[in-house]
């Protein structure tokens, strides 16, 4: 019996030093449905890898076709954590916190339909959550041949969405999620975001930028003279809106949103009656060139995903009567589906389902808002059912509500939740 236990033991102990003599090039090679690149050695200790995976367009048909799905690998060790962050996007590269913080093995997927991972034919009608998330469990699965310690999902606004809808699909896959400023919008237009813009700040600074934007609506001809330069010099072409006047006033419409959104400073906000200053307000806090015909383009899966089926936001013109002259209707929508799609079936059921969901099985989940952030007029509400961390962060905004800008008291309180559902250190020194 000694000999036996001492036989396991070294079987053990051999086949844990031939996983970790192992080189990464070769564990890679030996999975499924992936081709790699290294990319950069980062001194040789943590090697980088452009992959693709081998995705279904349609993970419930595979006469559909495939596609390949674009992934960036950090190596740490296989016996390190491993993080997904599943962007909304595009690849986002640069630095991950909670890769960092839980010096984890790190897979950055880029969000199907958007970069270089574009089914062809391109067939609007596969870009849907249930997909969107097949892909990422068919990633999970994947390297969970090689990565056998603990797991976790987190990301960025659209891509915290997709942790969230992640989560839903496939609650086993990861042992905890992290989404940050991920709205979880209800409705095609969510009234959310119009009671939110009424109440955030104080009243005289809502009076300000309500100001800008009657300035700017008053002074049309001027302003879109001027824009019309600004427009010839960036090369910007508005044939998608119809008009250089359909996206001043969308961009006029939006300078709320923005303004909150990223954290724009009141005292900043132009009150004399030089038309100058409010232009230049309104290029820094909106511009034009999100409403040209490449950023149409370019976020054209984002805006398919919200009008068919994640929700968004519009626009409330009841305080600018008279001066919306080209945009109709009472509530201007903030979505921008392509054209070919404009028949596509919208159903809105599925943030309801989630809703509910997370309320009463969402376990594990850290949530980080920003208090000034309009996104968080939609964001997902504590439940004494769960065992989730809500951060709602006073003064910060959706590009600095992050876990480097926690208070000390809320860094340890993540810290200690963390080790907990992970037993493993967080080194928050790393931020």
């Amino acid at each position: 019996m000694k000999n036996v236990l001492l036989l396991s033991l070294f079987c053990v102990s051999f086949n844990l030093f031939a996983q970790n003599a192992l080189s990464i090039e070769d564990a890679l090679y030996n999975l499924p449905n992936l081709k790699f690149t290294k990319i950069s050695d980062e001194g040789d200790k943590n090697p980088v890898f452009e992959c693709y995976v081998r995705q279904p367009v349609d993970h419930n048909n595979p006469k559909a076709g495939h596609f390949y799905q674009r992934i960036e690998l950090t190596h740490r060790g296989f016996n390190r954590p491993t993080v997904m962050a599943t962007q909304g996007y595009g690849i986002n590269r640069g630095k991950n916190e909670v890769a960092m913080i839980l010096d984890a093995n790190y897979i950055n997927i880029e969000h199907r339909y958007f970069g270089k991972s574009v089914p062809k034919p391109l067939d609007w009608q596969h870009l849907n959550l249930e997909n969107a998330t097949g892909d990422l469990h068919q990633i999970n699965q994947i390297f969970k041949q090689i990565y056998k310690g603990k797991w976790v999902s987190t990301g960025i606004s659209k891509g915290g969405q997709t942790t969230i809808y992640y989560r839903y699909f496939y609650p086993n896959d990861v042992d905890v999620s992290i989404p940050y400023v991920a709205p979880l919008n209800t409705e095609f237009t969510d009234d959310r975001i119009y009671t939110f813009l009424d109440t955030v700040g104080t009243a005289s600074c809502r009076k300000k930028i309500y100001n800008v934007q009657k300035k700017l609506l008053k002074n049309r001809k001027k302003v879109l003279a001027r824009l019309k330069w600004f427009a010839q010099g960036a090369k910007l072409k508005f044939d998608y809106l119809g008009s250089l006047d359909a996206a001043f006033e969308y961009a006029v419409l939006e300078y709320s949103f923005s303004f909150w959104q990223w954290g724009s400073d009141c005292d900043d906000l132009p009150t004399g009656k030089d038309l100058d200053p409010y232009i230049q307000s309104f290029i820094d806090i909106v511009g034009l060139g999100f409403y040209g015909d490449a950023a149409m383009k370019l976020y054209a899966p984002h805006y398919y995903q919200a009008t068919t089926q994640m929700g968004y936001y519009g626009y409330d013109t009841d305080e600018f009567k008279g001066l919306i002259k080209t945009l109709k209707g009472n509530e201007p929508k903030a979505s921008f589906e392509p054209k070919s799609t404009s028949k596509d079936p919208r159903n809105y059921e599925l943030p309801k389902k989630v809703e509910k969901w997370l309320a009463e099985n969402g376990n594990n989940f850290i949530y980080i808002y920003g208090r000034n952030d309009t996104w968080s007029a939609t964001r997902v509400l504590p439940s004494d059912k769960v065992n989730a961390l809500h951060y709602l962060m006073a003064g910060k905004h959706h590009g600095n509500a992050r876990i480097q800008n926690l208070t000390k008291a809320q860094k340890a309180e993540l810290k200690a939740t963390l080790e907990k559902w992970l037993n493993e250190k967080v080194n928050m020194n790393k931020l």
